[in-house]
């Protein structure tokens, strides 16, 4: 009983200490999301996303740093444990499209454009969405 009265501050302190660092990486996502990120226009495009990240984690043309990135991605893609729970509306999908846009402004400026437009499986519509998302306005899509 003296053990638990002594572990229990502690224990606190921890899950305290948990919930304000999850706190701060939420508030990180809120201010580095892309200006122009639009939730609705990423989820629609979920499907073409999961498989341009899976064909450029499958291109063993690109760096190993970029294919790691892209494998880690969609293991947090794929896993029931997220930063916000995809059950509350909106939000909990608003880390994922915050997630994959950072991901692909990362991979993009990495392996370059050339490697999105090759495996981008989508419409020219769609890849200007992302496009956007990944920060590469500077230039149109190929019709």
């Amino acid at each position: 009983m003296d053990a638990l009265r002594t572990a229990l501050p502690v224990l606190a302190a921890v899950a305290g200490g948990l919930v304000l660092i999850w706190l701060l990486l939420l508030v990180l996502l809120w201010l580095r999301r892309p200006d122009d990120l639009t939730v609705r226009e990423a989820l629609r495009l979920l499907p073409d996303v999961l498989r341009l990240v899976r064909r450029l984690a499958a291109d063993r043309s690109l760096p190993t740093s970029v294919r790691i990135r892209l494998w880690l991605l969609l293991g947090y893609l794929v896993s029931p444990v997220d930063l916000v729970p995809d059950v509350l509306p909106v939000i909990g999908y608003a880390d994922d499209a915050v997630v994959v846009a950072w991901v692909l402004r990362s991979v993009v400026r990495r392996a370059g454009d050339a490697a999105l437009e090759r495996h981008w499986p989508g419409t020219p519509a769609g890849l200007a969405v992302v496009r956007r998302l990944a920060g590469r306005n500077d230039r149109p899509t190929p019709s």
